[in-house]
């Protein structure tokens, strides 16, 4: 087995990570800078929507401002991750009143969405039949309506203008739409849209949304009124009904946001916060707490016997997650104690790999069973904001697999989510599909504090995945003193089902080599893996104690971007 310094010497972070030439690239271990500023900082998955969000805060706005600004245009140029017509999760650190607010804003199952509507999983997958209520436009009316600055005319005026004019097709923007173009080309308003002159477009290609850029115009006016009451709410629900959507007029009427205690766990001297289930961010915490009781920079951090560790780690956090995520009440004091993550890590082998049922309920003999009693991939972006005030937004949203349910909402420009193919038709699991219910959803956005002082935003795309590549993120910034680039590019994993591992090849073959000598199955996902199959694609927010310098950092997985000023 290759010793610790073996394994994670010519790796990002081996070194100083704020030392020119550190091994992994020049950048202090990265191999893009690190953005620096001190009046603001924006980290998007996408160029124009950190510039969307960073023009905000130039103008005046505050952190909420320009995160629902860089969120509305992430749904025009980035349609597959994310869009009005999804959801996500809102973390809010109003600096004045030293408070962390949480917005739940994933809608419920609509009201005629019961179990014998559906013969199988894949009935859920695509097409109208399998969306929720879209409660993005909702997350973000309210958002502003509380802790915004500006008006939401201004706040979405540069998505409407992306969508009217165009944007310019990103590498990764046409490779992806290539790749789901049998999908796009199902749906003529989608088709007409992505698919001009009835195939894929080249880079470089300026795609228009100008039914989008309407529904932008209209919700700017009219406010949650004309979207969930009005003729965006009409236009849904004539189309769904029309198609075979379970949507209906009172679905959209009722839609709400809620705006609930975020969750903490410690982690050595450090206070990660998260969204509360259902969401399953907690199976970050809980992973954390397990591994607290190791020394993981003298294992090395990419030594065999360290990534063993965790993924050995995730997979008892991930049993606990399937078990109580989607409950009522589940017992999170007894998760994240200190006295059951001692009693987890006792049961892990040191020597072997565990069997593990996958990300989702299922029943595997002898597989990893949750410590109390009692699996698909979803696409997503994730944004950061620091504004010169000190107030965070970290925004994760969704419209679940690529480009949703692959529809349009009739005369809207709307892309429906396809989020409730993540809930399971099983009636054994606690996360059984059934009308107007929420969903367990790992839509995990964090603020990490130090002394009660905010000073990482953080979060990334994919999945169930999220809940383990940000844990290792935090690993890198918290354990090996990486900066926010270099702990972002470094290579990841992620565990599967039985004991299937994806990884990165970067970690070097003498070190999977090791791990499957220990009956891990190891999967090589290229060195970056940016395709489809998402090891996560993260963006994050650095404050630095002392100097208040915000660094941020973006995923070259993906077309992330971090600017400051």
């Amino acid at each position: 087995m290759a010793s610790g310094a073996e394994a994670g010497g010519a790796l990002p972070g081996a070194a100083d990570g704020f030392a020119w030439g550190t091994p992994g690239g020049p950048h202090g271990g990265a191999y893009r800078p690190v953005a620096m500023g001190k009046r603001g900082m924006v980290a998007t998955g996408h160029p124009l929507g950190t510039a969307a969000g960073l023009r905000v805060l130039m103008d005046g706005g505050n952190a909420l401002d320009a995160a629902v600004a860089a969120a509305a245009v992430l749904s025009v140029v980035e349609p597959y991750e994310s869009g009005v017509g999804g959801g996500g999760y809102l973390l809010f650190y109003d600096a004045r009143a030293s408070a962390l607010h949480c917005l739940d804003y994933v809608g419920r199952s609509p009201r005629a969405m019961v179990p014998t509507q559906f013969a199988t999983q894949d009935d859920l997958y695509r097409g109208p039949r399998g969306a929720l209520v879209p409660a993005a436009a909702a997350g973000w009316l309210a958002a502003l309506d509380r802790f915004g600055s500006m008006d939401r005319g201004r706040v979405l005026a540069a998505a409407v203008t992306c969508a009217d004019d165009g944007f310019p097709l990103t590498i990764r923007n046409a490779g992806v739409i290539r790749e789901y173009a049998s999908l796009l080309a199902g749906d003529g308003r989608v088709a007409r849209v992505f698919l001009p002159h009835g195939r894929p477009p080249r880079a470089g290609a300026v795609i228009r949304q100008a039914d989008l850029a309407a529904m932008l115009r209209l919700m700017a006016e009219g406010g949650l009124e004309a979207f969930y009451r009005g003729p965006i709410a009409a236009e849904i629900a004539r189309y769904c009904e029309e198609s075979g959507g379970l949507l209906t007029s009172a679905d959209l009427a009722a839609c709400r946001v809620q705006w609930v205690e975020p969750i903490r766990g410690g982690y050595r001297d450090w206070t990660v916060a998260l969204p509360p289930p259902p969401c399953s961010g907690f199976q970050i915490l809980e992973t954390l707490r397990i591994i607290e009781g190791d020394d993981l920079r003298s294992l090395g951090r990419f030594s065999a016997a360290c990534l063993h560790l965790l993924i050995e780690t995730m997979k008892l956090a991930i049993a606990d997650r399937i078990a109580h995520a989607a409950v009522p009440a589940p017992p999170l004091e007894v998760l994240l104690s200190a006295e059951y993550a001692a009693r987890q890590r006792r049961r892990i082998d040191p020597d072997r790999a565990a069997l593990s049922e996958g990300e989702r309920y299922a029943r595997v003999p002898g597989k990893v069973q949750p410590g109390l009693p009692s699996i698909r991939e979803r696409h997503t972006t994730h944004l950061d904001v620091v504004d010169r005030w000190g107030n965070i937004a970290s925004v994760t949203q969704s419209v679940g697999d690529f480009f949703g349910a692959g529809v349009v909402a009739g005369n809207t420009g709307i892309l429906l989510n396809n989020l409730a193919y993540w809930f399971d038709l099983n009636p054994d699991s606690p996360n059984a599909i059934g009308p107007g219910k929420g969903i367990e959803m790992p839509m995990s956005p964090c603020i990490v504090f130090r002394n009660d002082r905010p000073v990482l935003a953080l979060g990334t795309p994919g999945g169930h995945g999220i809940l383990e590549t940000t844990v290792q993120i935090l690993i890198n910034l918290l354990d090996l003193g990486m900066n926010i680039q270099a702990a972002i590019e470094a290579p990841r994993f992620r565990t599967q089902e039985g004991r299937r591992v994806v990884m990165e090849s970067r970690i070097p073959p003498e070190v999977r080599d090791a791990l499957a000598t220990l009956g891990h199955e190891i999967e090589p996902a290229g060195e970056w893996a940016a395709a489809s199959f998402s090891l996560g694609r993260a963006q994050g927010i650095w404050i630095e104690p002392g100097s208040g310098t915000l660094m941020g950092g973006a995923d070259p997985r993906t077309d992330g971007t971090a600017l400051g000023w």
